[in-house]
């Protein structure tokens, strides 16, 4: 069976709209939510005056702190929805208004009269802020510093040095289909919830937890799902009002939140300041590697981005530090969003590497070459594989690297109006193994079912696993239907990390391995929990090269990038156009986090000032020219039973620094502060 070429299983339901979002479930006596934001970014509610809302036809409650249910505390205070009057950020939700229609809850809570206390707010994130502070550990349970040998000493004796500070903004995950939710209470007092969520086995174990309730009390239903980006990767605020509008109003509540709304409520990646400083000798092998980096927290619930972890895998260095320290300020709390930790940190780092390229006088490919390893830097574990060399002659070939041209050393000659250049990074990501469970049955008619609570968010899961249980049960995929999206099914973990195809794809190769193992058994159920926790003690990882090339307006400063590539090693790879989607999908975030993408934050009012789509700008097809991604295939036999990493999140990993460097390669500037605008570049160019 060929695996590489099944279409997407879903495809039909989807185009032709018989596909179910969370929003778009029939059920009868429906009614609809619209949620209150505080417009003060720190202090405490004095009064709700409802009476005005409540009085408008239609209306069926207002919800606030002053008749929501107790919930329980599940260790993040942002679930703890209109639990006290504090206000810890401007946003926050203060209320909302359940009606027969959308437009009746909208219109109403425009009549809520609201009341506050306000306090002075501080929302700037500053390396040398007061409130700095050392996290316990770093997302998820990485220790927040390390050292080895004598950095600082290493650093001032090295003959080769670059010491730049880089820095980037807040930055929004904007799936297509925002967070929306579903949610009804039968009559024994179960709940119900059609969720937009990269989980249902984690959302159901935490509504459950929040509401008080036993776990088999709960069900999640989220078989479709319009992107995530991470910002669905745990229950938000959003879905526990839904649940509890439903209580209080007894029927059915839908609340879909608005694009303005999720730039409080659905977090984002934190803006970082990151000191990098490398020594290397005269033949450019680093001596010294210390990465120090500076995010923000919220007051509510701290969330520490692993920022600085990715310097720890990459290249060797005698003498390394590594460093988080939080900000914690009157904001939203950030969260996970694509690759969170190695975006930011691998932008720093490689660039970083760029400027130690320029000082040394060496090729910046011929640069990371010298500086590959076999074991990871800290810790000293073998790689299962690391391919990293191999994608970076590679894509030099494929990208002509040999044709780029030096970095200008004065000012574009009069009439030069187009400046090109050429950049190079190297990208990972982290090839993750988590445990679950899954279930596989004989069907009467000779077919097979296949069962999982795995999350489809876009990426293509539902086909992905459907090949490879086809493999596993020496079948046509056409014979073999999967079941994911809904609580109720075998439990797995989330759809985050890039995890979700390796460790789903485990869990059911083995239910039909069983299966099939025994002719006279009609259904196998399996945990791998045991399997996985004893994996050998191995550093798994996906490896590759990212390469641009920018074309530069003299007179303008526009940047426009009319070529990238990535080169990608991650093991086997399940299914050639869905792989080659999510790279490219990556790619092209890295591209708008490298030119566009900034969430940029009102001082005097403690908000981000583009808070939608018209003003938060993300990369269009006008913005893509020639972007393509080609693998490396890697036989690793330490990973899975398929032999596969993780791909989802690998490709936007390295983009930013690789158009970062093609700047400088085009123009001889740096500009080390995301995203590199005409505003910054044309006034030193």
């Amino acid at each position: 069976m060929n695996t590489l070429s099944l279409k997407r299983i879903e495809s039909r339901e989807k185009i032709t709209g018989r596909a179910r979002y969370a929003y778009e479930y029939p059920v009868d006596g429906v009614a609809y939510l619209y949620a209150v934001q505080s417009p003060v970014g720190k202090g405490r509610i004095r009064s709700i005056g409802a009476d005005e809302a409540l009085a408008m036809p239609g209306v069926l409650q207002v919800v606030s702190h002053e008749n929501a249910p107790r919930l329980e505390p599940v260790g993040n205070a942002e679930l703890a929805v209109f639990q006290s009057r504090t206000v810890s950020y401007r946003g926050q939700l203060v209320a909302a208004v359940v009606a027969e229609t959308p437009e009746t809850a909208q219109e109403a809570a425009r009549l809520l009269r609201v009341e506050y206390d306000a306090e002075p707010h501080d929302v700037r994130l500053s390396p040398d802020h007061p409130t700095l502070y050392r996290p316990d550990v770093v997302n998820p349970d990485y220790p927040t510093d390390t050292e080895q040998g004598d950095p600082e000493g290493a650093f001032a004796a090295s003959p080769v040095r670059v010491d730049a500070t880089y820095s980037t903004p807040a930055e929004h995950n904007n799936p297509m289909e925002p967070h929306a939710s579903l949610a009804l209470w039968d009559e024994e007092g179960n709940l119900v919830v059609y969720d937009s969520n990269q989980g249902p086995t984690i959302a159901r174990n935490t509504l459950a937890q929040v509401f008080g309730l036993d776990r088999s009390r709960v069900r999640v239903v989220s078989p479709h799902v319009g992107g995530g980006f991470g910002s669905k990767g745990t229950p938000r605020p959003s879905v526990v009002l839904a649940a509890m509008a439903a209580r209080l109003t007894g029927r059915p509540v839908k609340y879909a939140v608005t694009r303005q709304q999720m730039f409080a409520l659905t977090g984002y990646r934190t803006p970082t300041v990151q000191r990098l400083r490398l020594g290397a000798d005269g033949d450019g092998r680093l001596n010294a590697i210390l990465h120090e980096v500076v995010e923000q927290t919220s007051t509510v619930h701290e969330f520490a981005e692993q920022t600085a972890v990715v310097t720890r895998v990459m290249y060797p260095a005698p003498n390394l530090l590594t460093s988080h320290r939080l900000n914690r300020l009157d904001v939203p709390t950030p969260s996970w969003m694509r690759a969170p930790g190695e975006t930011p940190g691998m932008y720093a780092l490689e660039c970083a590497m760029d400027e130690l390229a320029v000082a040394a006088g060496i090729d910046p490919v011929e640069l990371r070459i010298r500086n590959d390893t076999d074991t990871e830097p800290v810790g000293g574990l073998p790689f299962s594989s690391r391919n990293l060399v191999a994608c970076l002659r590679e894509g030099a070939e494929r990208f002509h690297w040999e044709d780029r041209e030096p970095v200008p050393s004065g000012v574009p000659a009069p009439g030069t109006r187009k400046l090109r250049g050429m950049g190079v990074a190297a990208t990972t990501y982290p090839a993750y193994q988590r445990s679950g469970q899954a279930a596989a049955r004989r069907e009467p008619d000779g077919r097979f079912r296949v069962r999982i609570a795995a999350s489809d968010i876009g990426t293509g899961a539902r086909t992905a696993l459907t090949a490879i249980a086809a493999e596993a049960l020496k079948t046509d995929p056409s014979r073999v239907t999967v079941e994911i999206g809904d609580s109720s099914l075998p439990e797995a973990a989330v759809a985050g990390g890039s995890s979700g195809t390796a460790g789903w794809g485990r869990a059911i190769t083995r239910a039909c391995e069983a299966l099939l193992a025994d002719p006279d058994r009609q259904e196998a159920f399996v945990d791998t929990a045991q399997e996985v926790s004893e994996l050998p003690k191995v550093a798994r990882h996906g490896f590759g090269a990212q390469f641009a090339e920018v074309e530069v307006d003299a007179d303008t400063g526009e940047i426009r990038v009319p070529r990238m590539l990535g080169v990608f090693a991650v093991g086997r790879i399940i299914n050639s156009t869905l792989a080659h989607s999510q790279f490219i999908g990556g790619m092209t975030m890295g591209l708008g986090m490298a030119l566009l993408e900034e969430s940029v934050m009102d001082r005097e009012f403690g908000d981000y000032l583009n808070h939608d789509l018209a003003q938060y700008h993300v990369p269009a097809c006008a913005d893509v020219r020639d972007i393509d991604a080609v693998w490396i295939e890697e036989a690793d036999g330490r990973l899975n039973p398929m032999g596969s990493k993780g791909i989802g999140e690998i490709g936007i990993v390295g983009a930013a620094a690789a158009i970062a460097n093609a700047v400088y390669n085009a123009t001889g500037v740096r500009i080390r502060d995301l995203p590199i605008t005409p505003s910054k570049l044309l006034p030193v160019l």
